[in-house]
């Protein structure tokens, strides 16, 4: 398929121009959950591997699926080599644990007996499985740790990145920063103030306004809880600084130009309208941009036969008593045409706004991903789009 049949307007996205980029690093696919991006991230991980890269995938997706399309049985925080891959690249897929990831932070920065104590505090348990934030500043610390062995080890020269599916566009940008400012903050060192200062014999020499707050909060969040945030504040005093930097160099880190970010979509509103976000937020913070993927776009094999004129031949055959196989191929067809036209008008609304965003198309699938057949599959779609689609114009 042409991408101009469902967006005319915007330039062609070649993905494998991108993949091919030996000084490309680093691709991050973000977009809303729940349009293919999680197999997006797979297909262009599988395809540069294909086409000569040492790669490695970071997914976020715990879908047993994404594991079983790549030949495995399971994956977890630690990269594992992927088999069938052809020509003379390789390909290496891993799973977020985003617990495990904040330990190996707690574990590298901190002593050993310091980094124990961190890791049993309740408060700690709590902020790094459940804590709004955690989840992309994780992905951002492993990103991070991965970026260091490639140049350290050489293991890899090309990282791509599923980011976690945010409610709002924003949260994958602001979430690390937003943590790291959260333990880097006045509150945080507040609470801590009494555990760094020598417990009850410092609270004894507090203001009596500050003995009322204390006293609300314990009433608010419970006096045990308060205990563990003032415990563990107390112990990760020396790493307050670390989160912020790492944050500030990870925000470093995805300008760079060796970094491309990939925007994935599905011909739908409210996922276009997230792209919409994504793509204004990339360019107002100078992000690198590389284009939009729109995903599940239907196709139709007689392009010269509209709706109107199928669904009347199809009412005409079944009026007159003749209902056929030919009655329903040409309701499914007019079925898919008119999903095909309600397509076209809603990716028309995104490129009118961003006409200098490359797109790439990738026709709905007759059947789910399975196997890297299936991968291979979506490849060939995101890949060599003049080749396979003809010349954009």
């Amino acid at each position: 398929m042409n991408p101009h049949d469902i967006a005319p307007r915007s330039q062609v996205l070649d993905l494998d121009e991108l993949l091919d980029d030996r000084s490309i690093r680093v691709v991050v696919c973000c977009g809303a959950g729940g349009v293919g991006k999680t197999t997006t991230a797979a297909a262009l991980a599988l395809r540069a591997a294909d086409r000569g890269r040492k790669v490695v995938v970071l997914t976020i997706d715990p879908a047993r699926r994404l594991a079983q399309s790549l030949g495995l049985t399971e994956l977890d925080n630690d990269p594992r080599p992927v088999e069938g891959v052809r020509g003379t690249g390789s390909l290496d897929a891993m799973m977020l644990d985003m617990k495990r990831t904040f330990d190996e932070f707690v574990e590298a920065n901190a002593d050993a007996e310091r980094a124990e104590t961190i890791i049993a505090n309740p408060f700690y348990q709590s902020l790094s499985s459940s804590f709004a934030g955690t989840q992309e500043y994780m992905a951002m610390e492993k990103l991070g740790q991965l970026r260091g062995r490639a140049e350290t080890e050489g293991s890899w020269d090309l990282i791509i990145v599923d980011t976690p599916p945010s409610r709002s566009a924003l949260d994958f940008l602001d979430a690390p920063r937003r943590l790291g400012s959260f333990l880097d903050g006045r509150f945080i060192r507040i609470l801590a103030a009494p555990a760094k200062a020598g417990g009850r014999a410092y609270m004894k020499v507090l203001s009596a306004g500050f003995g009322m707050f204390t006293s609300v909060l314990t009433k608010v969040i419970g006096g045990q809880v308060l205990q563990d945030v003032q415990t563990f504040v107390a112990s990760v005093d020396t790493l307050f600084g670390g989160f912020r930097q790492r944050a500030d160099e990870t925000y470093a880190m995805l300008k760079a130009d060796d970094t491309r970010f990939v925007v994935v979509a599905a011909p739908e509103r409210d996922a276009l309208r997230e792209a919409s976000y994504f793509v204004d937020r990339l360019e107002a913070d100078d992000m690198p941009l590389a284009g939009l993927v729109l995903n599940r776009v239907q196709t139709s094999g007689v392009a010269d036969l509209d709706a109107a004129t199928a669904s009347a031949a199809a009412a005409r055959l079944e009026q007159g008593a003749r209902a056929s196989t030919t009655a329903a191929l040409l309701r499914i067809h007019a079925e898919r045409v008119a999903t095909l036209e309600r397509q076209r008008r809603l990716a028309e609304r995104f490129t009118s706004a961003h006409r200098a965003v490359p797109v790439a198309v990738v026709p709905t699938l007759a059947a789910d991903v399975v196997d890297l057949d299936g991968l291979r599959t979506v490849g060939e779609a995101l890949g060599s789009p003049l080749e396979t689609h003809g010349h954009a114009g």
